[in-house]
């Protein structure tokens, strides 16, 4: 019986190398207060559809949670506020937070964090007592529960508990928070987790009074004199972002902590606002923000302080939510509308497969490059047969045979298939084995659905949006981690016999 145990937790632990992934990477916010919540399953299609590998919830919500199982997509749960209190003052309180809200759905749901609150230390300063008790309660649990080698434990802040923060060499961390901040870092320091800030260069750039330019907040490229100097380090700073991160690393360095990465927990730019009070808020501009973002984060070009040091950063957010308080582009920061129509089109072209939400024909599906080769002809059957693909472009002589591989093939038919169904939400999935992307899989004279315009489809297809294969549509699950995941389970089973 121990034997067995034993040979489980090495797949546990596989399971958990599976899923994991370190560098550069984008994930979103998922917010909830809208008049109309999309239904889980719907959210997790929408992920899929853009490629989305990393969210966070500002809730442990259970349906969530459970339409989030299986699907790879690496989760970030939040202790909520209200919840500070009873997990801050109980240790058995934490305990039963993490069984129920983290053990529970651990490992099917690939939870990567707890984030602990939401900017305490600014927005609920009366609850800044309880928030180391309340973290280190949690990672008492986590230890209990011997997921603490997976789950980090942190709690995001505003940037705005960061003082005199240009140039960034001079910036400092508002005193007043020392007996919290000190011990925290220490925390996270010994923990390997990561210092969650929460940084907002739209803000920035509307409450300076025009001192910082439009151009400086929205990563516009700047002529080499308008760019910010640091004087005591003679860095240059071309972007808010990068400034705003580097004052925070500076920040810690002033407490002697110089090995807490910094991730960036929130950031984006709202698409509508006030005309009056709010002009920059506009599609443009969330488009000119977010899209320069992406290029900047996935291109790990770090920052001026930390150059090629990847800075893992969340877009707030996925959806609009438009039953939140406040000014109008408090309603307006979403990527898409309540049914998952994109508020504005990202502009994103040669980035890759991430949020390829551009539907003005210059997105293209294609297959996984670490797709299964049975599964991908699977696919390209069904989409030349059932799915009324024309495929007459693959056969020999005709330009879009060569390369002649499993591939190549299956990804002109998985894009002629996307854009004769008009680039609809599901019609890029092919369970599992097809993704969206910006870069046109185009060449030589074989030219693909999407740079014309055109969509090669026998007719109207009567395929289901889902274009389920032979497996199905419940057979959703990462299916780059197959091979992977198939040579762990082979090497458990291998050290099950030896043991026996």
């Amino acid at each position: 019986m121990n034997k067995l145990l034993l040979v489980f937790f090495l797949f546990l632990l596989g399971v958990a190398a599976v899923h994991g992934e370190d560098g550069a990477y984008i994930g979103v916010n998922i917010g909830t207060a809208m008049s109309s919540v999309p239904a889980p399953t719907q959210i997790t299609t929408l992920l899929r559809s853009q490629n989305i590998r990393h969210v966070r919830l500002y809730d442990a919500d259970r349906a969530m949670l459970a339409a989030l199982a299986n699907t790879g997509i690496r989760v970030i749960v939040s202790v909520p506020n209200e919840q500070l209190l009873a997990i801050g003052n109980s240790n058995a309180t934490a305990a039963n937070w993490v069984a129920r809200n983290v053990a529970a759905h651990f490992p099917a749901v690939n939870i990567t964090a707890i984030a602990v609150g939401s900017e305490v230390l600014s927005a609920q300063a009366n609850a800044a007592p309880l928030l180391m008790p309340a973290m280190r309660y949690l990672q008492n649990a986590l230890v209990a529960a011997a997921l603490d080698r997976y789950i980090k434990i942190s709690t995001p802040h505003s940037s705005s508990i960061i003082l005199d923060s240009f140039p960034p060499s001079q910036a400092f961390f508002n005193r007043s928070l020392d007996n919290v901040l000190v011990p925290m870092l220490k925390f996270l320091q010994s923990t390997g987790s990561p210092l969650m800030l929460n940084v907002y260069p739209y803000y920035d750039y509307m409450r300076s009074n025009g001192v910082i330019p439009l151009d400086y907040a929205l990563f516009r490229p700047l002529p080499p004199n308008k760019e910010a100097v640091d004087a005591n380090t003679l860095l240059h700073y071309t972007n808010v972002f990068d400034a705003v991160v580097d004052a925070a690393y500076f920040a810690m360095s002033y407490l002697n902590v110089t090995n807490v990465p910094v991730m960036v927990t929130e950031t984006g730019w709202p698409h509508k606002g006030d005309p009056s009070s709010e002009p920059d808020a506009t599609a443009e501009n969330a488009d000119t923000y977010n899209s320069n973002l992406i290029r900047h984060v996935m291109n790990s070009t770090g920052t001026p302080k930390h150059p090629g040091v990847a800075v893992p950063t969340f877009i707030y957010e996925l959806y609009d939510e438009d039953t939140r308080p406040g000014s109008t582009s408090e309603k307006y920061w979403g990527l898409f509308d309540m049914n998952g129509v994109p508020a504005y089109t990202l502009h994103l072209t040669g980035s890759g497969v991430l949020l390829a939400n551009d539907t003005t024909n210059q997105t293209y599906c294609v297959a996984r490059e670490d797709a299964d080769p049975k599964m991908l002809q699977a696919a390209l059957d069904w989409a030349c047969g059932p799915g009324k693909v024309d495929c007459s472009a693959l056969t020999q002589g005709q330009p879009c045979y060569e390369p002649d591989t499993v591939e190549a093939h299956a990804t002109y038919a998985f894009n002629a298939y996307y854009h004769g169904m008009g680039m609809g939400s599901g019609t890029c999935y092919f369970s599992g084995v097809a993704v969206i992307t910006t870069t046109d899989p185009s060449h030589g004279s074989c030219v693909y659905a999407g740079k014309n315009g055109s969509a090669l489809l026998n007719g109207t297809s009567l395929a289901p949006s889902s274009n389920s294969t032979e497996g199905g549509s419940g057979a959703h699950r990462a299916v780059g981690d197959v091979s992977a995941l198939a040579r762990i389970v082979s090497a458990a089973l291998l050290l099950s016999v030896l043991l026996l």
